[in-house]
């Protein structure tokens, strides 16, 4: 009996994409396989292509992704764990090419602080071996002590695609990262950017952007991880379009309608402030997600120029005032790119430096505490303790940054940074655990770095007063 076609070596369900049948070894070794341009079979019953994955879960509702492999009506059926005959069932939505086979699901009416056991439906049959546990989250406002959570981040995804790499050493790996960060049951996962990499060509097009999302999501050890925890999403350079792109890349609104079509967060910008700048809360922190791409100046562009932004000015009259009505513990605020490491040799707020200090002076003003920064980008992991001057009279406490990258990027080996905590440096694919616990002002957070196998390489614990509150 002659050996096996290597077709049989892959799923079914991504089997039937593939061109003309032929897979190399090399494919096969990263777990990638190239699709065609347009799926024009109808889904089978009951067959999901990714997903379903968790987006935004509050405390009565949840969003839920999925992609189908064609055509195809998709709902959910769900029902508390403790209660199996209590199922509900969600609208139904009709995927299409035009929304690359994807659909939102919301999951609705739920109770506060309870688990639910959720099944997608695809064309009238469930989805074999996808089952969600879904944990909305507590009412604890005025009832009890904020509860203990613990959130993931990270940034920096690269999946080899040797059809589109550039030649030489691949440049992604460590993909088994997401077995320990799935065995972490957080409570979320916040995305930093470079969710995924353009490359060159997939950005000549629309088409060719929305192919590589297709392919991302279809890789199996990064599609149990996004089942088992809710995420949200910023993006950096790579995700939204070319290396260091900005505010002039000429798809940017299709790259816009690609994020909103394959995660699910709470919002997309504010108002008519296009982006995918959000806010959402957990507990007693209120994470403030920044897009530092849509409204960038170019790099280019002196850094002593008047009006040069990484953020823009609509986004961060958006911030400051959402900072002023936020009565949360914790504040964090999230971007792709380094807010607070003045080394000149890579992309970071530094090189906007206008923008930057009218932030800052507005910060001392108005004394903000609970703040802590995260950031990607720099394939590298580090901790920032940035110096404030004094003002009026008394000397704010330093600014905390959480620089958390790469997943999947192959690693840097790191700057100078001056205001870099010692022994914080991981230059090595690594992801980031922030640990909410303690009652009172015993409250603490406690940020981890840890390896591709979950192990700890340091951590780092704030108390209240560490962030202002004394």
């Amino acid at each position: 009996m002659g050996a096996a076609p290597k077709t049989a070596l892959i799923p079914p369900t991504r089997r039937a994409f593939l061109r003309g049948g032929l897979v190399t070894s090399a494919l096969l070794a990263t777990g990638q396989w190239p699709f065609p341009a347009a799926w024009a079979e109808p889904a089978a019953p009951g067959v999901l292509y990714a997903g379903p994955m968790q987006g935004y879960v509050a405390a009565r509702s949840a969003l839920i992704w999925v992609q189908t492999p064609g055509a195809a009506e998709v709902a959910l059926e769900y029902a508390p764990e403790n209660q199996p005959g209590e199922k509900k069932r969600s609208a139904s939505v009709r995927t299409d090419a035009a929304g690359q086979f994807c659909a939102h699901l919301v999951m609705d009416d739920l109770s506060p602080g309870t688990r639910y056991r959720a099944v997608a439906w695809v064309n009238g049959k469930p989805a074999a071996n996808r089952t969600l546990v879904v944990r909305t989250q507590p009412i604890w406002q005025f009832r009890s002590p904020p509860p203990d959570v613990t959130l993931l981040t990270g940034s920096c995804a690269y999946l080899n695609d040797p059809l589109f790499d550039r030649p030489g050493q691949p440049y992604g790996g460590g993909y088994e990262i997401y077995e320990p960060m799935t065995q972490e049951g957080a409570d979320l996962m916040v995305w930093l950017g470079d969710n995924l990499y353009y490359r060159e060509v997939d950005c000549q097009s629309p088409q060719g952007m929305a192919l590589r999302y297709r392919q991302q999501r279809g890789f199996a050890p990064l599609d149990a991880f996004l089942r088992s925890t809710p995420q949200v999403a910023i993006w950096d350079d790579h995700d939204y379009g070319p290396n260091d792109s900005d505010a002039s890349f000429e798809f940017k609104n299709a790259s816009l309608d690609l994020f909103k079509t394959y995660w699910a967060n709470p919002t997309y910008g504010v108002g008519d402030v296009a982006g995918v700048f959000t806010k959402t809360s957990i507990a007693d922190a209120d994470i403030f997600l920044l897009d530092d791409r849509w409204w960038r100046s170019a790099d280019a562009t002196s850094p002593g120029d008047r009006g040069k932004v990484m953020f823009g000015p609509a986004q961060m009259r958006w911030l400051r005032n959402a900072l002023l009505f936020s009565r949360a513990r914790f504040k964090i605020v999230a971007a792709g790119g380094q807010f607070f490491n003045d080394d000149d040799a890579y992309e970071g707020w530094n090189q906007f430096p206008e923008e930057r200090a009218a932030f800052l002076g507005w910060l001392q003003q108005y004394r903000i505490p609970g703040l802590l920064f995260l950031s990607g980008d720099r394939h590298i992991t580090e901790l920032i303790r940035y110096p404030r001057p004094a003002y009026g009279g008394k000397r704010d406490y330093p600014l905390v940054e959480f620089t958390c990258s790469p997943l999947n990027s192959g690693p840097a080996k790191g700057d100078g940074n001056p205001n870099r905590v010692p022994g914080t440096l991981v230059a090595e694919r690594n992801y980031g655990v922030l640990k909410f616990s303690g009652e009172g002002k015993e409250r603490r957070l406690e940020l981890q770095a840890k390896n591709v196998g979950g192990k700890l390489l340091w951590s780092h614990t704030l108390a209240l007063a560490d962030l202002g509150w004394g």
